[in-house]
């Protein structure tokens, strides 16, 4: 690493295959930014090819790491061990940052004092903006963990200071989820967070190898992280309000996409179970996690802790999907506006990702209504 390094990203390539190019190049296109490819569990010799351009760059370091396991946690933790710069970063191997991304994230960090930086997120194939986080209008350079919703963004993409949270790395032994304790531990530290609304973006690209099938997964594969997101929380001494918010994107997201994504698999009387035992042990992290839910979702909740089979399941799944009533008041009508009921979570959602397309967080005039969402 050179002494004008002061962020390195670290990416993790599983196969050679891979446009690590790409990624490689468009970090080591930023000033003042390096780069840790760490191989895992493949040859080095084709991924050192593709990169034949950017050997030669003192900014580019390339570790192997083949530990066998099949995750993202063990290469990532690897790069952030070997990091010495004073911000760190991951990306994905098929992604890219815009032009500018890094420097935007500097000045960010040098004007609010942040502890991390969360990068604005777009689609690199169509003129698309990643909704997540739905954070607040106006555009606020600081942002509130809650208020801003950034248990929904469970991918730490952008930056943050290695000195200020030496121990965090990602969680090891778990087929998917290992971010969100990693996440829930950099979004709810009381650090000050920051999100670059306006900068250049981290473009996701849809050219990634085929995945592993989602199906071939269990309910506890797929929720295994849940544990160490308590035990974040715990350790956080989070306040009751802190706690629901997280809990209920668990059950959005991670619980009810457990559901999902079984769905065109076999149901074997364990796996039921397992959901029910889940869900009801991630509800009770909360202490009222249901309030601002749907009366859909609170109902599919419900049914997932319980008894119901298995086609009542996706019943009530379709039906907290549907544009009704139920499905966009919560059972409390009061709580109609709450920052993460599903209209005006809809509503932060959508001028959040037409906005990001172009980055522009704080120039156009949001739709009718939707100052403070």
């Amino acid at each position: 690493m050179t002494a004008s390094v002061q962020v390195e990203i670290v990416v993790a390539v599983h196969d050679p295959a891979r446009p690590i190019e790409r990624a490689v190049g468009s970090v080591l296109a930023q000033e003042a930014a390096g780069v840790i490819v760490v191989v895992h569990n493949t040859p080095a010799g084709p991924v050192r090819a593709r990169l034949g351009a950017h050997l030669g760059d003192p900014r580019l370091r390339i570790l192997e790491l083949q530990d066998g396991v099949r995750s993202p946690s063990g290469p990532f933790n690897a790069g952030l061990d070997a990091a010495r710069a004073r911000f760190v970063g991951v990306m994905g191997s098929d992604d890219e940052l815009e032009p500018g991304a890094v420097a935007g994230w500097l000045t960010l960090q040098r004007r609010t004092g942040a502890a991390a930086v969360i990068a604005r997120l777009a689609h690199a194939e169509v003129s698309r903006g990643v909704p997540t986080p739905p954070v607040r209008w106006p555009r606020r350079r600081l942002v509130d963990p809650v208020k801003d919703r950034l248990a929904y963004r469970s991918a730490p993409l952008g930056m943050w200071e290695a000195s200020r949270f030496p121990d965090l790395r990602f969680l090891p032994g778990v087929a998917t989820g290992e971010d969100v304790p990693f996440t829930t531990a950099l979004w709810f530290s009381g650090a000050p967070v920051a999100f670059d609304a306006r900068g250049g973006a981290y473009l996701v690209h849809a050219d990634a190898a085929s995945r592993v099938s989602l199906s071939a997964r269990t309910v506890l594969d797929d929720l295994a992280f849940v544990d160490a997101v308590g035990e974040t929380m715990a350790r956080l001494e989070l306040s009751p309000r802190t706690r629901d918010a997280i809990v209920r994107k668990l059950l959005r997201v991670n619980v009810m996409g457990a559901l999902v994504n079984r769905r065109d698999a076999e149901w074997p009387r364990g796996e039921r179970a397992s959901l029910a035992r889940i869900t009801a042990a991630v509800t009770a992290l909360g202490q009222r996690p249901l309030r601002s839910l749907s009366r859909a979702e609170a109902r599919l909740v419900d049914a997932m802790s319980g008894d119901a089979d298995v086609a009542r399941l996706y019943e009530l799944q379709a039906a907290a999907r549907r544009p009704t009533p139920a499905a966009l008041l919560p059972r409390n009508p009061l709580l109609v506006l709450a920052r993460d009921a599903p209209l005006r979570f809809a509503l932060a959602s959508m001028i959040a990702g037409r906005l990001r397309a172009a980055g522009d967080g704080g120039s156009r005039r949001p739709p009718e209504g939707a100052s403070d969402v």
